[in-house]
């Protein structure tokens, strides 16, 4: 009798050693412990040492750190009928764990299934065009929206990237004729423009020789100078209308 005394008693020391160390818990610096006691709401606890009392109280640990979501790809249709899939790259965290463990039963997935709608929602309002050269605003866009919808769950959305914008063949052969056509359009821009500039200086310089005519006679030397120093068997000798002209007076016989 005396055995099986000490024996309860021993089990029941266990017990009290194994109920007090269950109490004591250890959460990180970026945990925190959402308690609740009798089933309501307690408090958030941590990090470091904390107390829950077994049976009583229970926790739910909460991580604090930056996640990283990645967004399946979502077929998109843009504003100009073009089939696209579009993947992206989520970055949000936990700021409030009562809310993220009382509001919403999993806030991860939550979050996931609300940032591939939002980003089909997104996307189908824009062309493709402005899916491919203003990614930085849609970015913006999707994050500001992910962040004011999630946020009623305690979550902060910081950072959405689209990451990819699939084509199929078809519509990356159809891009490439446009850019090429646009490379052709700014040549022939550029080539105009060349040359409304060279005709402009061409009548700036006419301007300037009629108003000097001396002028003209010295570049009249400078182009006998370059047509000297050429070793071409052939030579163009220009000769001004104005020289033919006065030659032509001279030799002319007197009238009457």
């Amino acid at each position: 009798m005396i055995f099986d005394f000490n024996l309860g008693l021993g089990t029941v020391l266990l017990v009290l050693i194994a109920l007090l160390v269950s109490t004591f818990r250890i959460l990180r610096e970026y945990e925190r412990g959402v308690v609740f006691m009798l089933g309501r709401f307690w408090k958030v606890k941590g990090p470091g040492l904390i107390m829950v009392l077994p049976g009583i109280q229970q926790m739910v640990k909460v991580d604090l750190r930056v996640v990283t979501m990645d967004v399946p790809s979502q077929d998109v249709i843009s504003r100009d009928n073009v089939s696209v899939k579009v993947n992206a790259i989520v970055f949000f965290r936990v700021v409030d764990p009562q809310k993220a463990i009382i509001q919403v039963e999993n806030y991860f997935v939550a979050t996931s299934q609300l940032a591939q709608t939002t980003l089909r929602a997104v996307l189908g309002k824009h062309e493709l065009d402005e899916m491919l050269a203003e990614r930085e605003r849609l970015n913006l866009d999707i994050q500001q929206i992910l962040d004011a919808q999630t946020d009623v769950w305690g979550i902060k959305v910081t950072i959405v990237e689209i990451k990819h914008i699939d084509l199929n063949e078809n519509m990356i052969r159809a891009i490439a004729r446009q850019a090429e056509a646009e490379r052709e359009r700014r040549a022939k821009v550029i080539h105009a423009e060349g040359e409304r500039q060279a005709a402009e200086s061409l009548r700036q310089a006419a301007e300037t020789l009629a108003r000097e005519p001396a002028a003209m006679q010295l570049r009249y030397l400078q182009t006998l100078t370059q047509v000297a120093g050429d070793k071409s068997s052939t030579i163009v000798f220009p000769v001004p209308v104005d020289l033919l002209k006065g030659l032509v007076a001279g030799v002319a016989p007197p009238k009457g």
